[in-house]
């Protein structure tokens, strides 16, 4: 495996997160109850930490951390901000569904194998964070 190879991987999981931290920034603005709001938020921010990590890790191997989401997530970023639903109920299961899908399951799938020992490190604190946000999430569905 070459620097190139990680940093490539590293840098789509990147644009994955930020464009977690957007859809966040959505919800944050759609939501009405003010405890929602706070959970948000703090989500946000360690989202943003990570994107930190992962950016900092791209630097060390060399690389140009992406700054942004690419083109196909600020697309992706422009639908689901029109496709939010207006009930905190149904904004936290679209969260859910998006820590779910995109947070753990496809980064999982994104990062197999091909990593240093140091940039896996990394990777899985930032999947594991997803994992216990999209549980947060799911406990208040419950």
């Amino acid at each position: 495996m070459t620097n190139e190879t990680v940093i490539e991987e590293l840098n789509t999981l990147l644009r994955g997160t930020y464009m977690g931290i957007h859809s966040l920034e959505h919800y944050i603005q759609k939501v009405n109850n003010q405890d929602l709001k706070n959970n948000f938020q703090k989500i946000q921010l360690e989202q943003k930490e990570n994107a930190k990590k992962i950016a900092e890790r791209i630097q060390n191997l060399g690389g140009v951390p992406a700054d942004d989401e690419g083109v196909s997530g600020s697309m992706h970023s422009f639908m689901h901000k029109m496709m939010i639903p207006d009930n905190d109920r149904r904004i936290i299961e679209d969260a859910f569904e998006g820590f779910e899908k995109y947070g753990v399951h496809y980064s999982e799938e994104l990062v197999k194998g091909d990593l240093d020992l140091e940039s896996k490190q990394i990777v899985d604190e930032v999947i594991n964070d997803s994992r216990r946000h999209s549980e947060q999430l799911r406990n208040l569905l419950h």
